[in-house]
């Protein structure tokens, strides 16, 4: 039984560890860190890259706080992309359009939501008045 819960124990351990990380990618500082040190080059590292992939199923992508992440995590697994990345300008350019998304996202959906609630009520056919209804 202890051998049971200590394993539990680490595969929780493996878990916040991997969901921190894969988190910390939707930095692109981070990535940029990265690169500078080497590790978007070296095979183990790309190899855990491309593991890390599983964090896109629904069952594992509903604890991410940071979406962008899963973006980032799918454009490092192209070699260009990870080349770029040391590159500082690389870095703040994609800083900033993260913060345009974020900036108009709010605006987009409320568009969207009220252009879809527009969109439904008008196919709802009216509603009898409630005196038409007694007669």
């Amino acid at each position: 039984i202890a051998g049971v819960a200590k394993s539990e124990v680490q595969a929780r351990h493996r878990f916040q560890a991997e969901l921190e990380f894969v988190q910390c990618l939707a930095n692109p500082y981070y990535l940029n860190f990265l690169a500078q040190r080497g590790f978007l080059k070296e095979r183990p590292f790309i190899n855990y890259l491309k593991y890390l992939l599983y964090w896109k199923e629904p069952e594992y992508s509903k604890f991410l706080k940071y979406p962008h992440c899963l973006h980032m995590l799918e454009l490092l697994q192209y070699e260009h992309f990870r080349k770029e990345q040391v590159n500082a300008q690389c870095a703040k350019f994609i800083d900033e359009q993260q913060l345009l998304h974020w900036q108009h996202y709010s605006r987009k959906r409320t568009r969207l939501q009220q252009a879809l609630a527009e969109q439904q009520q008008a196919q709802q056919p009216p509603q009898p008045h409630g005196n038409a209804a007694a007669k």
